[in-house]
């Protein structure tokens, strides 16, 4: 392909002059571009690094901000080998670009699955070090000595034989015109001085003063705000509305019908949000309107009867089970579940006749780039993606359903529009996390050892909605991911996926995906296999975790910090899981105490963590600590139901979250690892309700198997 300088500027929003270096993934040639030439031809660098003459070096940013402190570990691997500080670095979005910024672990532009230090771990230390060698090449160059002479360090290159020195930005254009080098070598571990380090957040300063802009944020000259409703069925269609009274509140501008929705534009929210109540949206409910709970489990319950497609089978585990001394069994469920950030669903869109502009924050640019494309008949490279920081995203913005209705609404009107969803409209029309039910079995022999476990998983494909690439053939890998490959040596394996898709509901990624189900089932039967051998619950694992030294490592540590074995109080008990998901092995030891009410209380958890060579270990606390919250607020009293076709939930007095007062004190231990990097951002919210299940077992000796536990679970079991 031929990409031209000059679009490659604009879409980078960088100016001419300076270094522009891209680079490539492994087979791919890197090229320069640099002020001047006409075209950069070759394959396409997948992201660039840039040293102007003033100013910071700028890193064009892959991976989407959401919280999880990306954009600070990515800029920590570049300023490594650029030898730069932190503070000489700022940070770009990315525009949409597929073939320049697709993430290797995904394949396509998206931030998402715990994955981006694991794809920017090479790539962008390499674009470090290949800046770094031609900047040293540069002034070698104009002090007619050899580079092997010179030294760079915070942004300046030395000559200490002469004295002389030269900062990146006066050498950044003659850097230009050399040859990008091929293949670099990368510092050794021994001379890193960021990597591995606390650093702080490069995002935080400007999300505390006020300055940084999210997508609800986004002001634009002459811009109006609205709102909508959506048939509260899916499926359902729009019947009528009153739009004489709508257009009667005072600030309302215009009313815009959708097959399925309405939106009311205002000069401000607050207009909007009257105009929308005054417009007393009829519907018409279709297919959908008696769909309930109750029917959906049923039907979900009847199609895992019947075998599914095999994702492991290894040693005949249902003869092995058949002919063992004990034999149990036991049905897991999880209910459906909303994402709820921090911040709702917004869209600002201004579509004109040639072109379009879109404000949002979104995981997948490309895919919101051609939604808006698609929805206002224009091309691809028409549409300019102005992607913002996230106040949570949790998967649900991998989906661009928002933005293709923002695009339909906006592209009836001439000035630009905000749409902000209300906190009870982006819950009752989220994209669910699948219900999911796994009936499960084990034979145990004379002595407590597993001789056979068989593990059939029923649920929603979100795999075949969205990345039907990515189905193998009736399996979707997602859906067993964690139940195939688990940290245990099980001398017999069958593990079956049973794909079912319940009417009325559409379902998505939710934070920990496929190892946030799996981890919960998988441990929760564990434990009950070390109660039925009399066996204490760690003991039991570390026995099937000899050929597994990185997580009976983390399994040691846990049990060492958090007391394990130590005597407790009457009503509390401690429950422990283990997992190894997203690359990264973990173990969790949670504290709990059950009142004789039954109301459970969190004390005390204990996380550790092997996540392969850490960027930033101060992140990787902070995303165990949010993600442990996040995940205890599922476990505890999460749940979407459904009744006459509607969402019961609609804010967070129904869809609650853990309050700061019911939260546990949270101890994070970090094994000092210099394994590839693993994936962090959920690995703590896999991580919690499993051991919350088996801490609540060793505090009172209920069994509870479907999630939420705090809705008088307890009372009921």
């Amino acid at each position: 392909m031929t990409v031209h300088r000059r679009d490659l500027l604009r879409m980078a929003g960088l100016g001419a002059g300076g270094l522009v270096l891209g680079f490539t993934w492994p087979g791919l040639v890197p090229r320069r571009a640099r002020a001047g030439d006409a075209d950069v031809v070759g394959p396409a660098p997948t992201a660039f690094i840039r040293i102007g003459a003033t100013g910071p070096v700028m890193l064009i940013m892959p991976d989407t901000e959401c919280g999880q402190g990306i954009w600070t570990s990515a800029a920590m691997l570049i300023a490594e080998e650029l030898e730069v500080g932190l503070d000489q670095v700022s940070l770009i979005p990315a525009p949409p670009d597929a073939k320049l910024y697709a993430s290797p672990a995904l394949g396509e532009q998206a931030t998402g699955g715990s994955t981006s230090i694991i794809g920017d771990w090479t790539r962008l230390r390499e674009a470090g070090a290949r800046a770094r060698i031609m900047l040293v090449q540069a002034a070698a160059n104009q002090w007619q000595v050899a580079p092997a002479s010179c030294r760079a360090a915070a942004g300046v290159v030395h000559h200490d034989a002469s004295g002389r020195s030269t900062p990146y930005a006066q050498l950044a254009d003659a850097a230009g015109a050399l040859p990008v080098p091929g293949k670099v070598a990368l510092k050794p571990q021994s001379a890193w001085t960021l990597i591995g380090t606390v650093q702080k957040r490069l995002d935080t300063p400007s999300k505390v003063n006020g300055s940084a802009v999210f997508g609800i944020d986004v002001q634009i000259p002459g811009m109006k705000i609205g709102t909508v409703a959506a048939c509260p069925v899916l499926g359902g269609r729009l019947a009528g509305i009153d739009e004489a009274a709508a257009r009667a509140v005072p600030g309302v501008r215009d009313v815009v019908r959708l097959d399925n929705a309405v939106a009311v534009i205002g000069d401000h929210f607050w207009a909007a949000k009257q105009g929308l109540q005054a417009a007393n949206p009829r519907w018409d409910e279709g297919p959908n309107a008696q769909v309930n709970s109750a029917g959906l489990v049923a039907a979900l319950a009847a199609a895992t009867q019947h075998p599914g497609a095999v994702a492991r089978d290894s040693g005949d585990a249902p003869g092995k089970i058949a002919g063992a001394a004990t034999k149990l069994e036991a049905v897991y469920e999880l209910p459906f579940l909303s994402h709820a950030p921090m911040e709702p669903i917004n869209t600002t869109l201004h579509i004109r006749p040639d072109g379009a502009d879109l404000w949002v924050g979104t995981q997948v640019p490309v895919r919101a780039q051609d939604a808006v494309a698609k929805e206002a008949g224009l091309k691809p490279e028409q549409v300019v993606v102005h992607n913002h920081m996230m106040g949570g995203a949790f998967g649900r913005r991998l989906d661009v359903d928002s933005i293709e209705q923002a695009a339909a609404i906006a592209r009836t009107l001439a000035y630009p529009v905000k749409l902000i969803w209300t906190r009870e409209e982006d819950i009752t029309h989220d994209l669910f996390r699948p219900y999911y039910y796994d009936r499960m079995a084990a034979g145990l022999d004379a002595d407590g050892r597993i001789l056979g476990w068989t593990h059939r998983t029923g649920g929603s494909s979100v795999m075949a909605r969205w990345l039907p690439a990515g189905m193998q053939g009736q399996l979707d890998p997602d859906a067993v991911e964690g139940a195939t490959q688990t940290p245990y040596d099980l001398p017999a394996m069958k593990v079956e996926y049973v794909r079912h898709e319940s009417p009325g509901v559409t379902t998505a990624w939710w934070r920990g995906v496929g190892p946030t189900h799996n981890v919960f089932v998988v441990e929760g039967f564990m434990d009950e296999c070390a109660a039925a051998a009399g066996k204490d619950p760690i003991e039991y694992r570390r026995a099937l975790l000899q050929k597994n030294p990185r997580a009976l490592a983390v399994l040691n540590l846990a049990a060492e910090k958090s007391g394990w074995g130590e005597k407790l109080p009457a009503g509390v008990g401690r429950g422990v899981s283990v997992q190894y998901a997203f690359s990264s092995f973990l173990a969790h030891v949670l504290e709990v105490e059950v009142t004789p009410r039954g109301e459970i209380r969190l004390r005390r958890a204990t996380v550790a963590i092997d996540c392969g060579q850490r960027v930033n270990p101060d992140t990787i606390t902070a995303q165990i600590e949010g993600g442990l919250i996040f995940g205890l607020s599922m476990a505890l009293y999460s749940d979407i139901t459904h009744e006459n076709g509607r969402v019961q939930q609609s804010n967070f007095n129904n869809y609650r979250m853990l309050r700061i007062d019911q939260a546990p004190r949270i101890e994070v231990h970090q094994i000092d690892s210099h394994e590839d990097p693993g994936g962090i951002g959920e690995t703590g919210t896999a991580a919690a309700s499993a051991a919350l299940a088996n801490a609540i077992y060793a505090a009172t000796g209920k069994r509870l198997r479907r999630l939420p536990f705090g809705n008088g679970a307890l009372q009921s079991s």
